[in-house]
């Protein structure tokens, strides 16, 4: 089947879970997050869960768990703490639980990256992976990283994801929003 039947036979809408991670920002200031969720519901996503968390490993992966059980997205969005800094831990709490990790994803984003911001991409560790059934993807806190991220790789290929990684599942049983 080639990718253009994939992608018509995959799911329209799908549900999402945001989790910006910041120890300075509120949910009311998390432009990046409230930027994701606009975007998603724009793309006719329905988002379940946005939450502004602190840059702590045992809070982040905390954090993922309880969102996947509690509201079972088929998509987990965190934005912040991708970066080099000491406080930058969401890589570090979220690959170990990685049943498999979408390894394009970072190479992708970088080259888009630096085609926008230079060799400052390099400072970028953007990664994607499968929880669980759950599709997480990283991404830096920057508004403009997270516009490039979902407009050029995530929402173009989410429904794609999803029907992949639940094709022997049937999709009743995700709950995905509407075929």
């Amino acid at each position: 089947m080639s990718t253009r039947e994939h992608q018509k036979k995959a799911p329209k809408s799908v549900k999402a879970g945001i989790i910006s991670v910041s120890t300075t920002r509120t949910i009311a200031d998390d432009k990046s997050g409230l930027w994701i969720s606009k975007r998603a519901k724009k793309e006719g996503h329905e988002v379940v869960f946005h939450s502004v968390i602190p840059d702590d490993t045992k809070t982040i992966a905390q954090t993922v768990i309880e969102v996947m059980s509690d509201y079972k997205p088929n998509v987990i969005l965190l934005t912040g703490g991708t970066g080099i800094s000491s406080k930058d831990v969401t890589i570090e709490a979220v690959r170990p639980m990685f049943d498999k990790e979408l390894t394009a994803f970072g190479p992708l984003f970088a080259q888009l990256s630096f085609e926008q911001i230079d060799s400052a991409a390099l400072l970028s560790r953007a990664t994607a992976g499968v929880v669980k059934g759950t599709i997480i993807f990283c991404m830096p806190g920057s508004l403009k990283a997270c516009k490039l991220a979902c407009k050029a790789l995530i929402f173009p290929e989410l429904g794609h994801l999803v029907k992949h990684v639940y094709e022997d599942t049937p999709m009743s049983e995700k709950e995905p929003s509407s075929e």
